[in-house]
């Protein structure tokens, strides 16, 4: 049978392509994952960037840790703690302590990251003058990079500096290389400069004298001290949570340390997503391609057992053929994965969605993983092909008539309702159980595929009436093109859903996980309108907080109630094993019932005070009066009464706690409802004088709504388009493939049109509006499993008080569909105008 399957992919070379190419794509999308998810995990460890010529750093604690039956808990504090008063007493016995502070900074014509620091902690990076002197006054700044010159003035939101100066990283020149030791005024504040060499550019800082940084930013939770590192151990044994780092631990200073790991997570998640794609894709790609190969040649397989071939040899001829065409096509895509890896990586460090180390490595299971992946993908989509060609009859198969019959078969039929039913099922447990978990990104990636399976499995049933139904209104039309289209349509039902297939994957997907994403920042943005009560809301502009000063301002503003909240979190411990973080706002209970609505179903929001908490159903306890032990943002074990219980919502639902209880926590929003008969011209002229110093913004309700408005991260937004383009590249593989397939079986058909009198054009576009009805057939079965999916979404956010408006991507589905209809018009007419070329006469005698 293997030299009868080779001969057979010589012959019909073009029934295969499609396959080998899907398969050949997503093996080398398989590898390509592997490859980086190898490298990924031998990952170096970071160095010190602004700390890497600091002796010893002097860190507060920084994370929770909660011992439990299985282990210890560890979560990161929202509100680090500062070292204890009495540790840096004994530090300063020892040596220099220079207090670090970090801050945000917003300058005109500066970059968007700009962050101050002290000047006495420029040494420690090290940085050196390249320009210019060190800072002496409190309106002076040094900076790094050549945004700005020496003799400058800068207006930023800290106030309107003069740049005195700008600054490198000791041992980089001005484009990189080995720079200049004979700068104006080296950096040094405890003579401490080290042989170290951090990274370029890891930073845009902006450096003040360290009287008026402590003014900008008065808690510091780190500091350096120029001793012995085990002295310095000694002098803070006792003090709780208190780190010590030297070497390469001083990294754990810097500012987001996790950065590397956390970017390499979303990469790997982002990858294992559309490598689940991917895989359904190319099953269903292979799948339907050889089952509308199979149905295609049964009169050849009729021929073989006439000739006395038994249905084993048929099966093994047919899984020959994809066994053949799964090594070549795996083998192919080992070869591109191991080409595209690399540069892949590239563009993602390229793009900051990986570290700047990150390359591929050599590791070679990735390329077993994803060939033998490939071979299954192959063998597995072409079982049901090879049983149904086995089943063939020799007398059936060489009678059979050009109308389709019997394509639903019986076992098609129950894998198709029972897919329908599962998802049902899952639906309905997911509705009445935990709604919630319907809004998860992995459950609205993967429910999609379940539905679209079971929808392509009865596809037969209900092609024949939609087609009829779409192509009604051209069939009256005079002449008989129409009614040619419609009938054509109908009867190969085979043909039609074929070709409707990948159609239906991609508008399916496209529509699901768009109208996913946009649904749900629908329901937030709603949500956040319902809650705000307020009419105005003031923001900082460098969202690091506002000054006392300035909250003392807002507060004096007459006529208005001034609710000031700050973020913060609590976190509690779940069955006695699961430390779950919450976020929370910490707000005076007056005021915050004044200037929001929460969605409180049980206790009263004024009911807040600083015993107390307010939760939501998603706490494992939620009755009000209960005692909940939680641990604070800054890790203080305390146990708070249940004054309010809220709904789930889409999830933004934190809890809420007072001032006393978010220690460390800047005011970062500030509600304001107007008093009765209070002037809001006037209210917001006063609003806008008392933020000017500090840069704040002023915005009504509608404008915070709309700066509020959740948008999808750029890391999930790249993870979808990566999904939708294997899809829409599948789909374009797949429509080309089984357009040929299909247009190259129906050469006789074609030929007989024409010695009807038709001419070769009429008979072309009769070719390309089938092409089109089919793929309105595919975009109707599409169309239908994103309003079953997006009607499951939208009934979890009513379940869950979040009731919203069903958002469908019109225009994305509109550009799928558009790209699907040309690529199915231009791969139906071109085979057809080939073979159209011939005789007539020729063309009506050619037997298979």
């Amino acid at each position: 049978m293997l030299s009868v399957a080779l001969r057979t992919l010589r012959a019909r070379w073009v029934v295969f392509v499609g396959s080998f190419v899907a398969l050949a794509l997503g093996v080398a999308l398989i590898a390509v994952m592997g490859l980086s998810l190898a490298s990924s995990l031998n990952a170096p460890d970071g160095k010190p960037e602004r700390f890497a010529a600091a002796p010893v750093v002097v860190k507060g604690a920084d994370t929770l840790r909660v011992p439990t039956s299985i282990g210890v808990r560890v979560h990161r504090l929202a509100q680090p703690r500062a070292v204890p008063a009495g540790a840096v007493a004994q530090l300063k016995k020892l040596g220099t302590v220079v207090e670090d502070r970090s801050f945000a900074v917003r300058a005109r014509g500066g970059p968007g990251d700009l962050v101050g620091h002290p000047w006495s902690t420029a040494a420690f990076a090290p940085y050196e003058v390249d320009a210019g002197r060190a800072p002496r006054a409190a309106d002076e700044v040094v900076v790094s990079g050549d945004w700005a010159k020496p003799g400058e003035r800068v207006r930023t939101d800290r106030g309107t500096v003069r740049v005195v100066g700008t600054v490198r990283v000791a041992g980089t020149g001005r484009g990189g290389a080995t720079g200049r030791t004979g700068a104006t005024d080296r950096v040094g504040a405890t003579g401490q400069v080290g042989g170290a060499v951090a990274r370029h550019g890891f930073e845009n800082a902006v450096f003040y004298v360290d009287e008026r940084a402590a003014a900008l930013s008065p808690r510091s939770v780190q500091l350096v001290v120029d001793a012995d590192a085990v002295a310095v151990r000694e002098a803070v044994r006792g003090s709780t949570g208190v780190q010590v780092l030297t070497g390469d631990a001083r990294r754990y200073a810097d500012a987001d340390p996790d950065r590397d790991g956390e970017a390499l997570t979303a990469m790997n998640a982002l990858f294992g997503t559309a490598g689940g794609v991917t895989g359904f894709v190319s099953v269903f790609v292979v799948a339907s391609t050889f089952a509308f190969a199979v149905a295609q040649r049964r009169r050849e397989f009729g021929l073989l057992r006439t000739a006395g071939a038994t249905p084993g040899q048929i099966r093994r001829m047919v899984l020959a053929e994809a066994l053949v065409v799964g090594v070549l096509a795996s083998a192919t895509g080992c070869v591109l994965g191991a080409y595209g890896a690399p540069r892949l990586a590239a563009r993602m460090v390229d793009g900051g969605l990986a570290p700047g180390w990150f390359t591929i490595g050599d590791a070679a299971w990735p390329y077993h993983l994803a060939f033998w992946t490939g071979l299954c993908v192959a063998l597995c989509g072409v079982v049901a092909a090879s049983w149904r060609a086995g089943r063939t009859a020799p007398v059936q198969a060489l009678g059979e008539a050009s109308v389709d019959t019997g394509a639903m078969t019986r076992g098609r039929r129950l894998s198709g309702l029972a897919l329908l039913a599962t998802a049902a099922v899952t639906l309905v447990l997911a509705l009445v159980g935990d709604p919630g978990e319907l809004l998860h990104r992995k459950t609205y990636v993967s429910r999609p595929m379940l539905l679209i399976t079971a929808v392509a499995l009865l596809a037969p049933v209900v092609v024949r009436p939609l087609t009829r139904l779409i192509a009604w209104l051209p069939a009256q039309l005079l002449g008989a093109g129409g009614m040619l289209v419609r009938e054509n349509a109908a009867a190969g039902v085979r043909r039609t859903a074929a070709i409707a297939a990948p159609v239906l994957v991609t508008v399916a997907l496209a529509g699901s996980l768009l109208g996913a994403t946009a649904t749900l920042n629908e329901a937030k943005a709603d949500e956040t309108r319902r809650q705000t009560a307020a009419d105005f809301v003031v923001t900082p502009a460098s969202g690091a907080g506002f000054d006392a000063a300035t909250l003392r301002g807002l507060r004096e503003v007459s006529g208005a109630e001034v609710s000031a909240t700050s973020s913060s979190a609590v976190y509690v411990l779940e069955d006695g094993v699961s430390l779950a973080k919450s976020e929370a706002r910490a707000a005076d209970p007056g005021p915050l019932a004044a200037t929001t609505r929460l969605p409180v179903e049980a206790g009263r929001t004024s009911d807040l005070d600083d015993d107390s908490i307010i939760v939501n159903r998603e706490w494992q306890r939620h009755t009000v009066g209960q005692r909940v032990r939680v641990w604070l943002g800054d890790g203080t074990r305390r146990s708070l009464r249940i004054a309010a219980v809220m709904t789930t919502g889409t999830g933004d639902n934190g809890v809420y706690v007072t001032a006393r209880n978010a220690l460390g926590a800047t005011v970062d929003r500030v509600d304001v409802a107007l008093a009765a008969g209070a002037d809001a011209h006037a209210v917001v002229a006063a609003l806008r004088a008392a933020v000017h110093s500090s840069g704040g913004q002023v915005l009504t309700k509608d404008q915070w709504v709309r700066a509020s408005r959740p948008g999808t991260n750029r890391t999930t937004r790249l993870g979808l388009l990566l999904v939708l383009g294997i899809a829409l590249l599948y789909a374009g593989i797949s429509l080309a493939d089984t357009m040929v397939m299909a247009t190259s079986d129906r050469v006789r058909d074609l030929a007989v049109l024409r010695l009807a009198g038709a001419t070769r054009w009429q008979v072309l576009r009769l070719v390309g509006a089938e092409a089109l009805t089919v793929v309105a057939v595919g975009g109707v079965l599409g169309l239908l499993v994103v309003g079953l999916n997006l009607l499951g979404m939208w009934s979890a956010l009513g379940l869950l008080s979040a009731p919203t408006t069903v958002e469908i991507p019109w225009t994305a589905v509109g550009a799928v569909l558009g790209a699907c209809a040309v690529t199915a018009v231009v791969w139906s007419v071109i085979p057809a105008a080939l073979a159209l070329r011939r005789r007539v006469v020729e063309l009506a005698g050619v037997r298979e």
